[in-house]
C-alpha cells in the first residue's frame, strides 16, 4: 500500500493497495483524485488492488462520508455480491462419471443452463419472494417514488436469475479436492434503476444548492437526513435484500441440481456446509476512528477482523475464501475480485473466442454459455492476476481456501 497526496490539488490523501501510481490506469487515478476533493470525506479514500475506472467512483473504491450518501459511490448493481457453499464430495469421485448428457459435470452445468435464467432472460411467471412481499407490506416506505414501483412487480420475474457480464455460477475444486459452488450476481435491473433515479435527484438538488462537488465528477450526493437521502437508503436496503435473496434462490436451485445428478449416478451421500452470502456494492453506517460514518464499498467487500468473505478470480482461474483482518486503514475492506485489465471491448479485440474456449478446454473446464461470441469479455486474460491481487492485500485478509474453476455458467 502507498499513500498518494498532492497537497495543492487534493483535500484528502488516497491510500492505494498497489506498488505505485504506475499500477493504476490514468482514468482510475483521475476518478480517485475527484474522491479526494470531496468536502465531506472522512480521513482518506481507498483503492483496493483490483481497482479500475467505474462510473463516477472507481470499482474497488472505498470511502467513508460524514452525513451524506453518494448513489454512484455504491454503484448501479446495488447489493451485487457472492454466495458460496462447500460439499463433502471429492471431485475425483465424480470427475469420470458418464451420463446420457455427457460427463456428470457437463450434465449439471447443462441443467443449470436450462433451469436458471441467464443474461437478459427472466422467469416466465412470477416467482415467490419474501423480500418483495415484505416491500408490498411496507409500501408507505416506497410509494412516494412512483417511478420505481414497477421494479417491485418486475422483481418477481427476476428473482433467482443470474444476469450477464461478469456474473457466474461456478463449480470449483478446493486444495483438498472437494467440490464447492460459487455464485456471483446482484440485484439485476432493480439496483440500476434505483441508482440512476437517485443520482438524477442528487444532481438536481446539488445544482440548486450550488454544490462544491462539480457535476462532471458524477458524484452527486444526498444528505442522509434529507427526505431524498432517507428514500435512497430505503431503496438501497431493498435492493441489497433482493440481491441477497436472488443469490440464495439460485444457490437452492444449484444444490437441487447437484443432489439430483449425484444421487442418480453415484452412491455418494451429498452434504452442503459453510454457506456464505456477502455484498460488495453497498453503503453502511459504521464507526471508524470514534465517528459514525457512511462507508461506501463499490467493488469492495467488508473484511472485519475474523469475518469471512469471498473473492473470485476469473473463469478458469482461482478464487478465494478469506478471513478479514479488520484493517482500519481500508475501513475494514478488501478487494472484491481480480479486477479488469481490459475493458470488455478491449478484451474482445485482444483475444478471440477460439483462444478462450481452447484455454478452458485445456484446463478441463466445462463452459455453459448460450452465446459464445462474446466469451472473450470474461476470459481470465481480461482480468488481473488474482495471485498478485491477493499478495497486495496481505494486510487486509488471510486466505482460508483457494478454489479452481471446474465448470462455469455465464450469461
Amino acid at each position: 500500500m502507498f499513500v498518494w497526496y498532492e497537497k495543492d490539488s487534493m483535500k484528502f490523501p488516497l491510500k492505494i493497495w498497489l506498488q505505485d501510481a504506475g499500477d493504476v490506469e490514468s482514468s482510475c487515478l483521475e476518478q480517485a483524485k475527484h474522491l479526494a476533493q470531496l468536502p465531506f470525506l472522512h480521513k482518506w479514500a481507498c483503492l483496493m488492488p483490483d481497482t479500475h475506472a467505474g462510473k463516477g467512483m472507481p470499482i474497488g473504491g472505498v470511502i467513508a462520508t460524514d452525513g451524506v450518501i453518494i448513489p454512484n459511490a455504491v454503484g448501479v448493481d446495488i447489493g451485487c455480491g457472492m454466495a458460496y457453499t462447500e460439499t463433502n464430495i471429492r471431485l475425483e469421485e465424480i470427475r469420470n462419471v458418464v451420463t446420457g448428457n455427457g460427463s456428470l459435470i457437463q450434465a449439471m452445468i447443462g441443467d443449470m443452463m436450462r433451469n436458471i435464467p441467464v443474461g437478459f432472460e427472466h422467469h416466465k411467471m412470477a416467482m415467490p419472494s419474501y423480500t418483495l412481499d415484505q416491500a408490498l407490506e411496507e409500501m408507505d416506505k416506497y410509494e412516494r417514488d412512483g417511478e420505481l414501483l414497477g421494479q417491485i412487480d418486475a422483481g418477481y420475474f427476476q428473482i433467482g436469475t443470474l444476469g450477464g457480464g461478469n456474473h457466474f455460477i461456478e463449480l470449483q475444486e478446493d486444495e483438498e479436492g472437494y467440490l464447492s459452488v460459487m455464485i456471483h450476481s446482484g440485484s439485476r435491473h432493480f439496483g440500476k434503476s434505483v441508482c440512476d433515479y437517485f443520482h438524477y435527484k442528487a444532481r438536481e438538488l446539488n445544482q440548486r444548492w450550488y454544490s462544491a462537488v462539480p457535476d462532471e465528477y458524477r458524484l452527486a450526493f444526498l444528505p442522509v437526513e434529507s427526505e431524498e437521502g432517507k428514500q435512497y437508503l430505503h431503496w438501497m436496503k431493498l435492493s441489497m435484500d433482493f440481491a441477497r435473496e436472488n443469490r440464495e434462490k439460485m444457490m437452492l436451485a444449484v444444490k437441487a441440481i447437484l443432489e439430483k445428478w449425484i444421487g442418480k449416478y453415484t452412491p455418494l451421500n451429498l452434504e452442503f456446509s459453510h454457506d456464505l452470502n456477502c455484498h460488495h456494492n453497498y453503503a453502511s453506517e459504521e464507526e471508524h476512528d470514534g465517528k459514525m460514518v457512511w462507508v461506501h464499498r463499490k467493488g469492495a467487500v467488508r473484511a472485519e477482523n475474523g469475518e469471512l468473505a469471498v473473492i473470485p478470480g476469473a473463469m478458469g482461474s482461482y478464487s478465494y475464501v478469506v478471513m478479514g483482518k479488520g484493517n482500519p486503514e481500508s475501513f475494514c475492506s478488501s478487494s472484491h475480485g481480480a479486477g479488469r485489465r481490459y475493458s470488455r471491448k478491449g478484451a474482445m479485440e485482444a483475444f478471440t473466442c477460439e483462444q478462450v474456449i481452447r484455454d478452458l478446454a485445456d484446463q478441463g473446464v466445462v463452459l455453459g454459455k448460450k452465446k459464445k461470441a462474446d466469451v472473450a469479455e470474461e476470459s481470465r486474460f481480461a482480468y488481473k492476476d488474482i495471485e498478485s491481487v491477493m499478495d497486495a492485500q496481505k494486510d487486509l485478509v488471510t486466505p482460508v481456501k483457494r478454489l479452481k474453476t471446474v465448470g462455469v455458467v455465464k450469461g
